[in-house]
């Protein structure tokens, strides 16, 4: 069995399609995907499906729903196409009632062994978060980007999420969000500064509080000579963080905001006292003052910041 939650419900047996289109099997099926291999307690079935209070009947109701789901992965197994009266047992033994099969008070959605894209992200997202403890970016970067490449859009888009789900909605969301981190950190690290400003532009976008996406944002423009620009992602943040509640940037943004004015300060052309009096003196009362010069890179800037750029793969989308 292959699972698909990462951007909409896919529940598939030899490559058949169990996802019921009605939404109360639907919303039963994803939480047993949720639980793979697991028992999920009938109790926490019945709160997801009826969160303000099982009504009379439910209990049966539940066992209809799940009656339907088994008659769709019968139908599904070798040997089930007629309907399901040998059970669609299939060589290896599995039968509908042993794919989803009632154990110890709940039911347990039996993968036998198949492909689940949340597990396949948590690999991938634990192997490139220990690349990143090792200091071995290429690779931290490689994994994290496997890791994001599984998300087609929101999880369990389409289903009806009740308590449970939300809860598990969130936490993915929470872990996708983690992951994005660490990899534009790693993406930075490598030098690929202008390459990701781009994408870091349209995901403080979406994310208009995020303080860490921002940070990287205005660190990418930083090295990349864009300083006020830079500036300006700052005070579209403090703006975004006023109207979320009137909360302020935190110290580490307000480090780099002043790290951002000095260099910017640093990059102006300094005019002689002389010079400069007479250019005042000279100047029509109602001038008005010259545009400043966009800021350079600090000159202590590494090397490293501007090295040949090289191809990011773009995760923005998943990320809407």
């Amino acid at each position: 069995m292959d699972v698909r939650i990462l951007g909409g419900l896919s529940v598939r047996e030899n490559g058949v399609s169990v996802t019921p289109t009605a939404a109360a099997p639907r919303q039963l099926l994803a939480l047993l995907a949720a639980g793979a291999d697991q028992i999920v307690p009938v109790s926490v079935l019945m709160e997801e499906v009826w969160p303000s209070g099982a009504p009379r009947g439910a209990r049966a109701e539940l066992h209809s729903h799940i009656l339907g789901l088994r008659s769709l992965i019968a139908t599904a197994l070798p040997g089930g196409r007629d309907g399901g009266r040998d059970g669609g047992r299939n060589g290896d033994g599995r039968t509908a009632e042993t794919v989803l099969a009632a154990q110890s008070g709940g039911y347990r959605l039996d993968t036998g062994g198949g492909s689940h894209d949340v597990w396949q992200f948590e690999r991938a997202a634990g192997a490139g978060y220990r690349a990143m403890e090792a200091g071995d970016l290429p690779r931290a970067a490689l994994r994290l980007g496997e890791a994001l490449a599984l998300w087609r859009g929101e999880p369990y888009a389409g289903v009806d999420a009740g308590p449970r789900l939300r809860a598990e909605i969130e936490r993915l969301e929470a872990s996708r969000l983690s992951v994005l981190d660490q990899w534009v950190e790693a993406q930075l690290g490598l030098g690929r500064h202008a390459e990701m400003v781009p994408e870091l532009a349209v995901l403080a976008a979406r994310h208009p509080v995020n303080e860490s996406l921002h940070a990287q944002f205005m660190v990418a423009l930083l090295r990349s000579g864009r300083t006020d620009d830079a500036l300006e992602a700052f005070h579209r943040l403090c703006a975004a963080l006023q109207r979320d509640g009137g909360r302020e940037p935190s110290a580490r943004l307000r480090r780099l905001h002043r790290t951002l004015l000095t260099v910017r300060d640093t990059a102006r052309p300094r005019v002689p006292a002389q010079a400069h009096a007479y250019a005042q003196a000279a100047a029509p009362a109602h001038a008005h003052a010259l545009p400043p010069v966009h800021a350079q890179p600090h000159p202590q800037t590494p090397a490293s910041w501007s090295r040949t750029p090289r191809p990011v793969p773009s995760f923005a989308a998943a990320s809407a």
